[in-house]
């Protein structure tokens, strides 16, 4: 039986590289977008729509609905919106049944790229073990697509898709022949055992400790907090369980 191809493409700006218009292409923005996104699923957000640009978001005010509309750029949430890009945030309001619309500085550019051509899942370690489980039953390639900061490569995003390729790989089912998998899995298995510290020089985790929300790492760090998976359908993410 011939294996199901996978492969890690490691920043946006590498996406055409890997794109094949047909596997399941599963972004991660492990700090913080797709760590919110699973978490909202969690607290009972029944709809998000992910947006690339502020203006697109801001057009969601004017339609007469009732959507949460939450705004991140740089780390930092962006004035008149409801929400920044805390996960936190949806643990301590009431947003059950709730439709949020989100943009952020690299995770929903990445869905807006993949999602030209491809289905999308949204990863996150918070889901970890769901969608490695989700993926399997899927019978599909998958390539697993690292949101970066601002086309640049990240350490964070990296070690999730070694977590998940890890997982792939070892179900017998997934070739795991591709340079950027192997070199995911190595980080991971250095990391595993103490994310938070591995990361402690990460540029990211910088960025977020001087806009005083190193809570949010800890919190995203954090591994199978849900079994929900996010999952784009006719331009809204919904949830599917594993």
């Amino acid at each position: 039986m011939d294996k199901r191809n996978l492969q890690v493409c490691m920043t946006p700006a590498l996406f055409d590289l890997y794109a094949d218009k047909k596997s399941i292409v599963v972004v991660v923005d492990v700090l913080r977008a797709t760590s919110s996104m699973c978490i909202a699923f969690e607290q009972g957000v029944e709809k998000m729509i992910p947006v690339s640009t502020v203006e697109e978001a801001l057009e969601y005010r004017n339609n007469g609905l009732d959507y949460i509309l939450a705004a991140e750029r740089n780390g930092a949430p962006v004035k008149s919106f409801d929400f920044g890009n805390s996960p936190q945030v949806y643990i301590d309001m009431d947003v059950q049944g709730r439709t949020v619309v989100m943009t952020t500085t690299n995770g929903t550019k990445s869905i807006s790229i993949a999602k030209k051509e491809h289905d999308v899942a949204i990863g996150s370690l918070l889901n970890l073990d769901a969608i490695a489980k989700w993926l399997i039953v899927q019978n599909r390639d998958v390539i697993i697509f690292c949101a970066g900061w601002k086309d640049k490569f990240n350490l964070e995003d990296t070690l999730f898709a070694g977590a998940l390729a890890q997982q792939l790989v070892e179900s017998g089912l997934y070739d795991g022949s591709c340079d950027a998998v192997q070199a995911s899995q190595v980080l991971w298995e250095q990391a595993k055992d103490d994310v938070y510290g591995f990361l402690e020089n990460s540029s990211h985790r910088k960025r977020l400790a001087k806009l005083d929300i190193d809570s949010d790492v800890h919190f995203c760090l954090k591994v199978n907090q849900t079994t929900k998976i996010p999952v784009l359908k006719d331009g809204f993410l919904v949830s599917v369980n594993e």
